[in-house]
């Protein structure tokens, strides 16, 4: 079976080119995507995925996600068994692309569920311009998502936007992990947050949690969306000193931190997965995290963590409450968690739902002859 991945960009490193890259080494699938950094797959550890870029794209929205959508619109990509599509304006091909499997890590949220709270934070004549781009493109989101043949939801929470939002049903596959990879050295002094900086990351909540917490330490790891200013950015969240903004950083130090660090916060907005969680605890590290979202599927309270309401009082709070001793009780249960997420359960189920989408195809050519 002869596959290729589609995945928006591979310009950074996150939870969805991860997914991307970890699906076309598991396949050994030809990877596409727009505004390729050459140095990514071996910065993430994957140096032997083939990966094309079919366009260069500006960095500046909306112009970025409309020369992306327009990408994946007029590709063409011959001679494969089936096309998995993955993120926001891979989609833009599944008419033209058959059989065809949507990975969804979640529908577009600013033209759903963060769509408020996106536009309310625009100077007003922006807010304009962003209320009409969303009116234009919706239609052209949807109108491109009935042409999915099938969709994989990567968690029960995108399962339900899916429906809500899109009308249609998903299986769900949570994303892989390989396990292997991670290691516990200790429970160190400073607590550590993954995330990239954008909006939706909360990255003021999680500076004021760390604020009303002078005594504890922070290192945050994550580089900035496309078109974001990162120390721009940063310095508008006012850190203070007990918070250390590392950027990106190589795959082998970010493994050290995780293997060192006391435990890891998450905070995003009604996640859609979160991998991060599940890295921490591959290695053997406890999650503090919001009661939203994905979290809620990964975090077991009392065992691998603890879920705590969103706002700094009550993440502060606790944090204050966790003892060392906490800590390395959970190492065990947080590895033992971390392995029901493993790289071979995602590439079996995925195999799966791959398989009984070319049999479906070979099945609807059959039945027109």
């Amino acid at each position: 079976m002869r596959v290729a991945v589609l995945h928006d960009h591979l310009r950074f490193i996150g939870g969805g080119e991860r997914f991307a890259l970890t699906l076309a080494a598991a396949f050994d699938a030809d990877l596409y995507v727009t505004d390729l950094d050459p140095t990514l797959p071996e910065r993430a550890g994957m140096p032997t995925v083939r990966v094309t870029e079919i366009a260069r794209v500006p960095q500046t929205p909306p112009m970025r996600q409309d020369r992306q959508a327009r990408a994946f619109q007029t590709i063409a990509i011959p001679d494969h068994d089936v096309y998995v599509l993955s993120g926001n304006w891979a989609v833009f091909a599944a008419p033209r692309l058959h059989p065809n499997v949507w990975y969804c890590h979640t529908p577009v949220r600013v033209f759903y569920d963060l769509r408020d709270s996106f536009l309310g934070g625009l100077p007003r004549v922006r807010r304009w311009a962003a209320r009409r781009w969303i009116e234009k493109r919706r239609p052209e989101y949807e109108a491109a998502v009935a042409a999915v043949q099938t969709i994989v939801a990567n968690s029960r929470n995108v399962e339900r936007r899916i429906d809500r939002y899109l009308h249609r049903t998903a299986d769900v596959v949570y994303p892989p992990l390989d396990s292997s990879r991670y290691r516990f050295k200790e429970v160190g002094e400073a607590w550590l947050a993954v995330s990239r900086l954008s909006h939706e990351k909360r990255l003021g909540l999680l500076v004021d949690t760390f604020r009303r917490l002078p005594r504890e330490r922070l290192i945050v790891v994550g580089g900035a969306q496309l078109g974001v200013d990162p120390d721009r950015l940063v310095r508008s969240l006012e850190p203070p000193a007990n918070i250390e903004f590392l950027g990106e950083i190589p795959e082998s130090k970010l493994l050290d931190l995780y293997a060192r660090c006391r435990g890891l916060v998450a905070v995003s907005e009604d996640e859609d997965f979160g991998l991060t969680p599940v890295e921490a605890m591959a290695s053997g590290k406890a999650v503090v995290a919001v009661d939203e979202g994905g979290y809620r599927e990964t975090i077991v309270p009392g065992k691998t963590g603890w879920l705590a309401p969103p706002s700094a009082e009550a993440i502060a709070q606790t944090i204050e409450a966790v003892r060392v001793d906490d800590l390395e009780r959970m190492r065990g249960p947080c590895e033992d968690r971390a392995r029901s997420f493993d790289r071979d359960v995602f590439v079996t189920r995925m195999r799966a739902i791959l398989d009984r989408s070319l049999s479906d195809e070979k099945f609807t050519s059959a039945s027109r002859v």
